[in-house]
């Protein structure tokens, strides 16, 4: 399945907030290697990466590292988070300039 193929099958009132968490990623890294690695939309730059879902409840930003996430999840704690992911459901609002430290964090790790 090919980037633009899974953003076609996504129902079309979620696919502005799905392709507006892709904008930022590819603003901030318009040189990221796009793919499907995870079956979803991944970036790399580097050793960091970013994957954007759409699960069955919300729309999924996952990091490589839970430490790319305290910041943000200091500042909104009401939005559901996982382990190395944010999980926005529906109803949530998208704070998209408070997502650039972790997209930046996460693009940036290195493993070394």
């Amino acid at each position: 399945m090919e980037i633009s193929d899974y953003i076609a099958s996504i129902p079309e009132n979620r696919k502005e907030r799905f392709l507006s968490l892709i904008d930022v990623i590819t603003s901030l890294y318009p040189n990221a290697i796009a793919s499907m690695k995870y079956k979803m939309p991944t970036y790399e730059e580097g050793e960091g990466w970013m994957s954007v879902a759409n699960q069955k409840n919300y729309i999924s930003l996952y990091t490589c590292s839970p430490q790319h996430l305290e910041s943000f999840k200091k500042r909104h704690a009401d939005i559901k988070t996982g382990k190395g992911c944010i999980n926005f459901r529906d109803r949530d609002e998208i704070p998209l300039q408070d997502l650039e430290p972790v997209i930046k964090s996460a693009m940036e790790y290195s493993h070394s």
